[in-house]
């Protein structure tokens, strides 16, 4: 029955003589284990679920009569608050000469224990009692250990914290703290201090209830790695009206188990939240829900639910939400309770009858699924990661820029949102990597986010990634890596499945995670709309590859934008072929080049190809040669070989002039 014992279970002394200890103990009880959603913090008391159930089977809630303790001495201690917003309420109250060695009563023992909560001493069994009973969190200071007053405000830079398990913590200027003139007590709303928790010598208890905003609470539990009765409760709502009773409870139950005197209750109050008032239409409810209820019982189930009608006509109701209730705000959240307590079973089952109209199409815009299917036929798997990323994967990826931090992230390593589809690809390329996927190729489709002037914006972004062998291992395949080359070759492939996009171009641009001198803008009609590359060496080897890691980003929007296709007639007259070797210095691209080929030989060069690249003994330093083959056709009649020389030569000349080309023997 207990977690730890001697030997036999001591009974006090007025245990009756020859009583069933079944009955005794009432042992013959029944566990209900609940879970709970997040948005139903009001059910984490008793008092809470026997409104909920009173509320689902039209019962009347039997509330624990709870009298005021009227004060017996003068003796009080100041509280201030500084953070208004994040603590609305707070309470103190002084009491003295409780007698430490109090036995805590046998059926508050029980309850607590069998609602997973150990003995510890009376006064903090019975703030436990108190949390249990009304879902509102409370701490006990000794009162010897505090200073003058009890301020309710934010840390300080770099102000510590002995927490009552012994861990030593570092306080951020976001955390809520309780904290006298000298030091800080106790991290409000999640756990006391070690140095001025009550212990064996306490004999003047000082009693804290407080209401504090889910919001500044929010995140701050977890971020320490701690998660207490008292943080759960805070971070999802807990009534803001509720303290001043549970004041009086603890008050009455400490003073009848340990004795003592009460002194004044101190209440210093912030900004208060407001209580939403909401009003719902009738013809609304029945629209939503497909079923006609009577104006009565819906105002009947929402009085069972505590929610007070403020006025009635034939149109809807206005009604005042309780304070208990932080999740109703809106009329479709009174709808939504009105379906529940009705029972969904109860609603008609019906067809829909909105009217379903087809999506419009057009031609000026590609359709996403043609990505996909265009990707996945390369070879490609679609992923889908979190919009939450790693802040430290992500500054080292895209170290420049400031992201977008949740006021409540899940954990620690999912706490900003994502500026780039890289750092989930990386993410899920570790994780294949890490169970012996020795060749990846995987791509993305969604948003990022992003700050700009003030305001969000998240624009879609489809990213890839390429990692190991190019074909999967056969005895066919050469067993070549990726290259660049290859992931140039899939982004334009993409790009071609919007005719009429215009131009593509690629450009060398620096990025921090990219490897410098094997990475480039992606450009079309001179807009830049896409980023590739491989991974900068650093990177590969911090996330532990021995091989390249090549990645592409683009505007999605940009992508898919395209022209309508317009029919060219075909000429009826022979294709001329011409090949073109030129030694240019090798920091011209082939893209400056090919495009100056364009621009000269105009309309009737219909197709450009680079099929050599050499560099070698036979070519001086800092030179490449460069093989172009030449395709040239004219509309209405057949090529001569003077219109094919004047062009080439024309071709030879500009290029000598602006990259001080010389043709190759």
């Amino acid at each position: 029955m207990a977690e730890s014992a001697d030997g036999l279970l001591e009974l006090p002394s007025d245990a009756p003589l020859g009583r069933d200890i079944r009955d005794y103990l009432q042992l013959d009880d029944v566990s209900l284990e609940l879970d709970l959603t997040p948005n139903r913090g009001d059910c984490l008391g008793m008092v809470g679920i026997a409104r909920e159930i009173a509320a689902l089977n039209g019962l009347v809630v039997n509330q624990p009569v709870i009298d005021a303790v009227p004060a017996t001495v003068s003796d009080s201690f100041p509280v201030r608050i500084e953070a208004a917003a994040q603590c609305p309420r707070y309470l103190g109250r002084v009491i003295k000469g409780v007698n430490p060695a109090a036995q805590t009563p046998l059926w508050m023992a029980e309850k607590l224990r069998r609602s997973g909560l150990r003995c510890i001493d009376a006064v903090v069994d019975v703030t436990n009692y108190v949390l249990l009973e009304l879902g509102q969190p409370m701490h006990a200071f000794d009162l010897a250990s505090l200073n003058k007053s009890v301020c309710v405000r934010p840390a300080r830079e770099d102000e510590k914290l002995v927490l009552l398990d012994g861990k030593e913590i570092t306080l951020s200027t976001d955390v809520l703290v309780i904290a006298d003139e000298d030091r800080v007590l106790a991290m409000a709303g999640v756990m006391g201090g070690l140095e001025s928790g009550v212990g064996p010598q306490t004999r003047d208890v000082f009693l804290e209830c407080a209401f504090f905003s889910p919001l500044a609470l929010a995140g701050r539990a977890r971020r320490y790695g701690l998660h207490t009765d008292a943080s759960h409760r805070y971070e999802r709502g807990v009534d803001f009206e509720i303290q001043a009773r549970a004041m009086e409870r603890a008050t009455a139950l400490l003073l009848q188990i340990a004795g003592g005197q009460a002194g004044p209750v101190m209440e210093s109050l912030g900004e208060l939240p407001q209580v939403p008032v909401v009003t719902l239409k009738f013809a609304k409810l029945a629209r939503v829900l497909g079923i006609q209820i009577a104006p009565e019982q819906v105002c009947a189930i929402l009085q069972r639910l505590g929610i007070s009608i403020l006025e009635q006509n034939e149109h809807g109701i206005t009604a005042s939400i309780p304070s208990f209730r932080f999740d109703l705000s809106l009329d479709v959240d009174l709808i939504e309770e009105i379906a529940r307590l009705h029972g969904y079973n109860n609603l008609p089952k019906t067809r829909a009858r909105s009217p379903m109209a087809l999506g419009s199409s057009t031609e000026t815009r590609s359709e996403p699924g043609r990505l996909k299917d265009r990707l996945t036929s390369l070879g490609y798997q679609e992923v889908i990661t979190y919009s939450f990323v790693d802040p430290d994967l992500q500054d080292r990826i895209i170290p420049s820029e400031s992201a977008i931090a949740l006021q409540n992230p899940i954990s620690a390593d999912m706490s900003v949102m994502r500026l780039s589809l890289w750092p989930g690809l990386l993410k899920t390329l570790i994780y294949n990597t890490n169970r012996q996927q020795e060749r990846v190729r995987i791509f993305e489709i969604g948003q990022i986010f992003l700050r700009i002037d003030g305001n969000t914006v998240q624009p879609p972004k489809i990213g890839g990634l390429i990692f190991g062998k190019v074909q999967p291992e056969l005895w066919s395949s050469d067993g070549r890596d990726c290259d660049y080359f290859d992931l140039k070759g899939d982004v334009e492939s993409i790009l071609d499945l919007s005719p009429g996009i215009g131009p593509v171009s690629f450009a060398p641009e620096m990025h921090p995670a990219l490897h410098p001198g094997q990475s480039a803008g992606i450009h079309v009609n001179g807009r830049r709309i896409g980023l590739m590359g491989a991974l900068s060496p650093q990177l590969q080897r911090e996330f532990g590859f021995n091989k390249k890691i090549y990645l592409f980003e683009l505007d999605m929007d940009s992508v898919l934008d395209s022209k309508v296709p317009r029919m060219r007639e075909l000429s009826r007259f022979p294709e001329v072929g011409r090949d073109l070797a030129v030694v240019i210095g090798v920091d011209v691209s082939s893209e400056q080049i090919a495009a100056c080929i364009r621009d000269i030989a105009g309309p009737l060069l219909v197709d450009l190809r680079i099929f050599d690249v050499y560099q070698g003994d036979a070519i001086e330093k800092n030179k490449k040669s460069i093989a172009l083959g030449l395709t040239l056709q004219h509309p209405s009649r057949t090529l001569g070989d003077e219109d094919i020389n004047g062009i080439i030569d024309s071709c030879v000349k500009e290029l000598q002039a602006k990259f001080n080309a010389k043709l190759r023997n």
